[in-house]
């Protein structure tokens, strides 16, 4: 018998096997992770075949080293987030800075297609393309020390700072305070 998986493109392959594994939830690839699904063709094969991918409407990229499955149907408002998510994913993040003040309205403008968050990793910004930037801050700070003012977000899958904790980072890291509506601060802490 012909295994019918091994007649196909590598292309067909690729659909075919992301089809298994995706869900809404579960729609961001790494190369890595793709990588399984078209066994037996060289690296510089692989790359051209992701490349040709992402150029379809199927497959998009979202930065370097993700990728987007749109046939898992996500829910595209929290992608920033789930990428910050899975880039980092061996590091200690967690939502804090103008994100987390903006999202509990301490911060009346709300920051358009761009997250911060602190990291145990290195200080670098993700360029994510249409969607948006990811800002990564290193802390020095650990989870242990953080426990008691962070609250864990099931939609972003991601820790978000308390509204005094997020104060406390942005005087930390020097950001800048004149948008924080100090009345609303009082109230949360």
């Amino acid at each position: 018998m012909i295994n019918q998986s091994a007649s196909l493109q590598p292309l067909e392959r690729l659909y075919q096997g992301l089809d298994k594994l995706a869900t809404p939830e579960r729609y961001l690839f790494t190369p890595a992770d793709m990588r399984v699904l078209v066994g037996g063709i060289s690296e510089a094969a692989y790359r051209a075949l992701l490349s040709r991918a992402a150029k379809g409407w199927r497959l998009e990229r979202v930065c370097r080293g993700l990728y987007l499955y749109h046939p898992a149907k996500p829910v595209l408002g929290h992608v920033l987030f789930h990428a910050a998510a899975r880039l980092r994913a061996h590091e200690f993040n967690y939502i804090s800075l103008e994100t987390a003040l903006s999202d509990s309205g301490v911060i009346s403008q709300i920051p358009m297609n761009w997250i911060t968050l602190l990291s145990s990793g290195r200080t670098h910004s993700v360029d994510c393309g249409r969607w948006g930037k990811i800002e990564f801050i290193h802390t020095r700070q650990t989870a242990a020390d953080l426990a008691a003012h962070l609250n864990y977000d099931a939609e972003c899958r991601l820790w978000c700072a308390s509204v005094a904790q997020a104060v406390r980072d942005m005087r930390r890291h020097q950001r800048n305070l004149d948008l924080i509506d100090w009345s609303l601060v009082d109230e949360f802490i």
